[in-house]
């Protein structure tokens, strides 16, 4: 989620102005924090379709009972959109995902302990409105048609341009779901070291996070579907980059790619739409309907490139499903574990250095419908997933080993090779044609 701070209208006129966004951000690594985002897929109880926004089922009235309990609601014309509890938020996505931005911690465990409580208080708040919280990267019932459009600009003007662009943007915008980490970085260096091992691994870690078979209500023959429809969403913003494997000068190399990339718009007390084609370069030199190019504009800017490796003022991973609650909080710990241990960085970024950006490429095609049968050079992703995980639980016992024990999910799928996509088939069997037997073994715990 991004709120747009209007107070940060600083003119931007150059080209280290923009790169320096990148580099005031560096922090010594006792400082450094780990923030997990989960986003979470809705269905009404008794039904299993898709929430709307109003009415005595709609996500409108889930946010309102949060708000009644603690935060600040954020509203666009009149209506919540996202609420703000102090270095945490909850917003809605474009088809009612609901979403948690949990504070960042320096300890994984406080993060599962305030996940819980989020849990809990859902719980409660979805009893009453007769909700359900289904542990899968993709809504699995109905098609794209039968999901209610959330009230919010930024979405407005989004579902406009993603037809433009690609073929399943809508898909990406109103059907998944999503697990994320934002972790810090020192400095360039840093950064760029940080940056290259996340994309040598980003295949494994989508395999290994695989929990989105299901389409239109059948089993679609992908472990991740949601990593199929970022395939094709707009490749301009999304997917693999380049020069993270070859470039030391990261926030350079960052910001020359994010320049060239078309804006979806701009906010001047609302989102205003741009035209096609309007790079951040072109706004930056020419301007726009009398508008000039601000920090809060290249921040805003920013937040819409959706690469697998996101950098901002931290380092956002990206290539995940959601899934259980436990995977949810199994991904901090592992990439802590990764990128925080100089030598698990090392050791984790070598398992794939052999390969070429083509064969990345291909990979990442791949990947999808394969998962952990994906061959990557002489070995299959599987295979990597076993020794990155091991990787990580090393890296982990010596930066925090207090959270090793929330890697035990993501241990057993790499030593079972059996992923949260093959359970869900094998629910999907089980109780083929029964939406609410379905939502029960889909659902998580407590959240049925």
């Amino acid at each position: 989620m991004h709120l747009v701070d209007e107070h940060d209208a600083v003119p931007v006129r150059t080209f280290d102005e923009l790169r320096e966004y990148f580099a005031t951000a560096g922090k010594p690594a006792s400082a450094w924090r780990v923030g997990t985002e989960h986003e979470l897929i809705g269905v009404i109880r008794a039904t299993g379709e898709a929430p709307p926004y109003e009415g005595p089922h709609g996500i409108g009235a889930l946010l309102a009972k949060f708000a009644a309990n603690s935060g600040s609601p954020v509203l666009e014309h009149g209506h919540a959109i996202a609420l703000a509890r102090d270095d945490a938020q909850l917003t809605i996505e474009p088809g009612g995902q609901f979403e948690l931005a949990g504070r960042p911690v320096r300890d994984d465990l406080v993060f599962a302990a305030d996940l819980a409580a989020h849990v809990e208080e859902l719980a409660a708040a979805s009893q009453e409105l007769g909700l359900a919280w289904l542990s899968i990267g993709l809504r699995p019932f109905g098609t794209r048609a039968d999901i209610p459009f959330m009230p919010k600009e930024r979405y407005d003007v989004m579902r406009a341009y993603m037809p433009t662009v690609g073929t399943r943007g809508l898909e990406m915008m109103m059907r998944t779901a999503t697990v994320q980490v934002n972790l810090d970085f020192a400095d360039e260096a840093d950064a760029a070291a940080k940056m290259r091992c996340l994309y040598s691994v980003t295949p494994i870690l989508t395999a290994l996070y695989a929990a989105s078979p299901i389409v239109d209500e059948k089993i679609s023959g992908y472990q991740t579907y949601r990593a199929w429809i970022w395939r094709d969403t707009d490749n301009q913003r999304a997917g693999l980059v380049p020069f993270v494997f070859d470039r030391d000068d990261i926030f350079t190399a960052y910001t020359e790619w994010a320049l060239d990339v078309p804006l979806y718009f701009v906010y001047r007390h609302g989102y205003q739409r741009v035209p096609a084609g309007l790079t951040f370069r072109q706004f930056m030199a020419n301007g726009w309907n009398g508008e000039h190019a601000t920090r809060a504009d290249w921040a805003l800017h920013l937040s819409t490139l959706f690469p697998e490796g996101r950098l901002k003022k931290f380092i956002e991973v990206r290539g995940c499903d959601c899934g259980s609650m436990p995977m949810n909080a199994a991904l901090a710990p592992l990439m802590r574990g990764l990128l925080y241990d100089p030598s698990a960085r090392t050791a984790a970024t070598e398992l794939t250095a052999t390969l070429s950006y083509a064969e990345r490429q291909a990979i990442a095609d791949a990947v999808p419908r394969q998962g952990f049968a994906t061959k990557a050079g002489a070995h299959t992703l599987g295979e990597l997933a076993k020794e990155l995980v091991k990787i990580a639980q090393d890296g982990l016992a010596r930066v925090a080993p207090t959270a090793l024990p929330l890697m035990e999910p993501l241990e057993s799928i790499a030593t079972s090779g059996r992923t949260q996509a093959d359970r869900i088939i094998e629910i999907w069997q089980q109780h083929a044609g029964d939406r609410p037997a379905l939502i029960r073994a889909l659902a998580h715990p407590g959240l049925a």
